[in-house]
């Protein structure tokens, strides 16, 4: 069975409510699909309407259940009519075998909404009536395509509306404003993306309880001179913070060895040379955690190139951002973190601890000019499937 791409788009409501992680979370676990782009759209009030009208005209939802999802995506996917300001929607690809009906199943039907769990719209959508059984209020919590051919439709509307309406969405309605309201950068690492799974999501989940709000969303292949890049303040620090444990570390494997001690000054001068070596070791050891590949092994002119790893990076905004997810994350050994933490639940050791933050406002932003989360994951992959 040849393989495929749909879509999700995660509803402003949900998103609003912080219910995105368990919707990645729900999703990716009941379809084994790979999660393989994601992109934050601001829609104009241009793309909700064309939106709206293609599944109002799609013929592969039933006429009154395409009427419900189109009227509530006209009505709620863009700007806000009293503030003018933008509403958030998320798109996620995902990528397999019976992509399409795989999360059409996983996602199920807005009329049969029941108390169960088995689908994503039975525990996070809504459907509400009035006491003459007439239909007050629906929240489909996400929206999706049927079949192939609406798809293609779908994908290359929203690919068109890419770089006009997508990205770095800071002035949507539910975004805070204010002096100590800045942006940080989380990248959950590639240890959560060795095979479909719940964590992805769930981290999202736990990163919620920051009450910060997702401004960007990017499924990011991180390059070998990227990861460089990013990295790059750390190489130094390992060089000089691994001298003292290399020469101990030395001169115990020469005493085993030999049969006596080494003088301090002899050990010293090892940790001098060896130091250096060990942490440029140790260096090259996260740059092929976070891309795929060996740094030594890359020729230069092939650096740039797009690692094997994936990682989902993410931006958050609010106050005091930073500090906020910085507390649930937890220590960069998991071993010392708290309950409830990510690296607690998540993490294994100081370089395989399930995700990344920023340090500080500074920090984010240099970071975020190397992997460059507003950049249109989206259209290379539409353009790849459904072309014309």
């Amino acid at each position: 069975m040849a393989k495929e791409l749909a879509y999700v788009l995660v509803n402003p409501y949900t998103i609003a409510k912080s219910r995105t992680g368990g919707v990645i979370s729900r999703i990716t676990s009941r379809t084994g699909l790979d999660l393989v782009a994601t992109r934050m759209y601001g829609p104009s009030q241009a793309l909700a309407d064309a939106y709206a009208e293609l599944i109002r005209n799609a013929p592969d939802l039933p006429k009154e259940e395409a009427s419900l999802i189109a009227d509530h995506v006209q009505h709620n996917y863009g700007p806000d009519p009293r503030s003018g300001k933008r509403r958030r929607v998320m798109m996620l690809l995902f990528e397999g075998d019976d992509a399409i009906s795989k999360i059409r199943d996983a996602v199920g039907s807005v009329r049969k909404l029941t108390t169960s769990g088995e689908t994503v719209r039975d525990t996070f959508g809504d459907l509400i009536y009035d006491d003459n059984h007439q239909i007050r209020y629906v929240e489909p919590a996400v929206t999706i395509s049927r079949t192939l051919e609406t798809t293609k439709l779908v994908l290359a509307l929203w690919s068109k509306h890419a770089l006009s309406d997508g990205g770095l969405i800071e002035d949507a309605d539910d975004v805070a404003e204010g002096s100590d309201v800045h942006k940080t950068l989380v990248i959950i690492k590639p240890d959560n993306f060795r095979f479909p799974s719940a964590r992805p999501g769930n981290i999202i989940d736990l990163f919620s309880a920051s009450g910060l709000r997702i401004i960007a969303a990017k499924v990011h292949r991180m390059s070998v001179a990227e990861g460089e890049e990013f990295y790059g303040p750390v190489q130094e620090v390992l060089r000089s913070k691994l001298k003292a444990p290399s020469a101990e570390r030395a001169a115990e494997a020469l005493r085993e060895e030999f049969g006596f001690t080494l003088p301090d000054d002899v050990k010293a001068r090892i940790g001098e040379l060896v130091g250096p070596c060990f942490g440029d070791e140790q260096f090259y050891q996260i740059i092929e955690f976070m891309t795929g590949l060996r740094p030594t092994a890359v020729k230069p002119e092939e650096k740039a190139n797009p690692g094997t790893s994936r990682c989902l990076v993410l931006i958050y905004k609010g106050p005091k951002a930073v500090e906020k997810i910085r507390k649930i994350l937890g220590p960069t050994d998991p071993s010392k973190a708290g309950p409830g933490s990510v690296r607690k639940e998540y993490g294994k050791d100081i370089m395989i601890n399930a995700a990344h933050a920023s340090d500080s406002p500074e920090n984010c932003l240099r970071e975020m000019g190397i992997v460059k989360p507003e950049a249109d994951t989206i259209t290379p992959y539409v353009e790849a499937y459904y072309k014309p």
